[in-house]
């Protein structure tokens, strides 16, 4: 079993903290895409992310503890005035959403709080169908596309996607491709040359598996990829629509908060930058957040008072 780190304490005073706002929570900082896109998409609204990297990565930890690690995560953005907390991480997502939402939430004593993932809205985008709609409707019943997913080993080995995915379209083919080394290529800041190398041999590999037909769409499904979507793009057909999440993510957050306006809580103070917090070290993580955010606000422990830096670009 891998080792877990205990949350720090939290030493401020939750009063601190504006009430309303939207948190993010991720096991790391792949999800800082997503958060980018929506704080760019809604400065009007305050956002707080919350990254584990204490305990970071996910992929190599039973389900259990990505269920204890993602409940103590979401308490402690709930904690700082969170009413809504998305889980901006699609192995948490997978693993602990559903038990969190169904089980954990509602014993937790947060009433009037929610937990929302990352998946739905894809399969959202992929199905061109509502997540409150889990059974087959015209025309979508009828639809025999081909749908290509590509993930990290736990997402993929999860079969979340093919599984919701045929719930609302049962005549879509689904192609899974596990790209195991391509998180870290990214994180270390790999060559642009090394990694298309890496992603063509993806796509191949996705390719052969499905007769050599290529896909009608193609789910970034994991955080990560959108750094390197142009490179996906290279190897995939001009027809073939990428998802990527940020953008999907951002364009269902609109709806939903047009259905829930009330989780729109604290406005964002101008020229004050969201709340971003670690459960890590700041000087050993800020290399690798920089090159998901070049000028990403300034993080700082979840047992400190965050730091007010200049306005990110």
């Amino acid at each position: 079993m891998a080792e877990i780190r205990p949350f720090p304490l939290t030493s401020a005073p939750i009063w601190r903290y504006k009430a309303g706002m939207i948190g993010l929570f991720d096991s790391g900082h792949g999800g800082l895409t997503v958060f980018r896109a929506l704080t760019e998409r809604f400065p009007h609204i305050a956002f707080a992310y919350l990254g584990d990297h204490a305990n970071a990565p996910y992929g190599n930890r039973s389900s259990d503890e990505i269920v204890a690690l993602t409940a103590r995560g979401v308490e402690a953005l709930f904690e700082r005035g969170c009413r809504l907390v998305m889980l901006a991480c699609n192995t948490a997502t997978a693993v602990a959403g559903r038990r969190l939402q169904r089980d954990w939430l509602p014993a937790s004593g947060w009433r009037g709080h929610n937990i929302i993932g990352i998946i739905a809205p894809t399969v959202e985008a992929a199905t061109q169908t509502p997540w409150a709609v889990s059974a087959p409707q015209y025309p979508q019943k009828y639809n025999t596309d081909t749908i290509a997913v590509f993930g990290t080993r736990r997402t993929i080995a999860s079969g979340v996607f093919p599984e919701e995915i045929r719930k609302r379209c049962p005549k879509v083919t689904v192609v899974q491709q596990a790209c195991p080394e391509l998180v870290a290529a990214i994180e270390s800041g790999a060559p642009e040359a090394e990694m298309s190398t890496m992603i063509g041999g993806y796509v191949a590999e996705m390719l052969e598996g499905n007769g050599g037909h290529p896909p009608h769409r193609a789910i970034l499904g994991c955080t990560h990829f959108p750094l390197v979507e142009h490179l996906f793009k290279q190897y995939l057909p001009p027809f073939t629509r990428v998802l990527g999440q940020p953008e999907v993510v951002a364009d269902s957050m609109e709806d939903y908060l047009h259905r829930h306006p009330g989780y729109i809580g604290a406005p964002a103070a101008p020229g004050v930058p969201p709340m971003t917090l670690t459960t890590g070290d700041v000087a050993r993580i800020e290399p690798t957040i920089a090159r998901f955010w070049a000028k990403h606000p300034a993080f700082a422990r979840l047992d400190e008072r965050p730091v007010v830096a200049a306005a990110s670009a």
